[in-house]
């Protein structure tokens, strides 16, 4: 699915939020390798299950085809900041919700980009009728825990010692629902 372009200046930097686009492919690759290694949010380490620009164009296509999913990209300048993508399915069962992921690059944390991708996404969803976005974070980002929680997302279950980060300790991961 298509969104409109969408303009934002917070704290003085100007972006916008766009569907992604086939050219944008070469560029999301880098930037999500790059947002891999720096933060340990990610459910990847840097270079893990790694998407090449040819992966990104079929996923864009496939996408901007779908009215289950949608891709979207964070621009700053000409050069992508972050993205977010909801995917769905045609399963008559579970075609009513979506899985949301989003990841931003460290140096533009503090704009509200994640949120304004998060609300584009919400949005988009309420428009399509999709009665469930769903999203899963690690239980010490305290911080997207309660940007979720603003917008209307419920802790639905904690999935125990999901994750095992660099310091050698395991973590929870926290999966979280929102109702429309």
């Amino acid at each position: 699915m298509q969104l409109a372009k969408q303009s934002f200046q917070v704290k003085g930097l100007d972006y916008c939020i766009r569907s992604a686009e086939i050219q944008d492919a070469a560029q999301l690759a880098k930037v999500r390798l790059q947002i891999d290694g720096e933060t340990e949010n990610m459910d990847r380490e840097r270079g893990e299950a790694y998407l090449d620009r040819e992966a990104f164009e079929r996923l864009i296509e496939e996408d901007a085809k779908s009215l289950r999913n949608l891709f979207l990209v964070a621009e700053v300048d000409g050069h992508i900041a972050g993205f977010s993508r909801c995917e769905g399915n045609a399963l008559n069962r579970t075609k009513h919700q979506v899985e949301f992921g989003v990841g931003v690059l460290q140096q533009f944390w503090g704009y509200r980009i994640g949120r304004k991708l998060l609300e584009s996404s919400i949005h988009w969803a309420d428009a399509q009728a999709i009665k469930k976005m769903n999203l899963k974070v690690l239980e010490r980002n305290e911080k997207a825990i309660e940007l979720y929680a603003q917008c209307g997302f419920e802790v639905e279950g904690v999935l125990k010692m999901d994750k095992r980060l660099a310091d050698g300790n395991y973590y929870d991961t926290v999966m979280m629902g929102r109702i429309r």
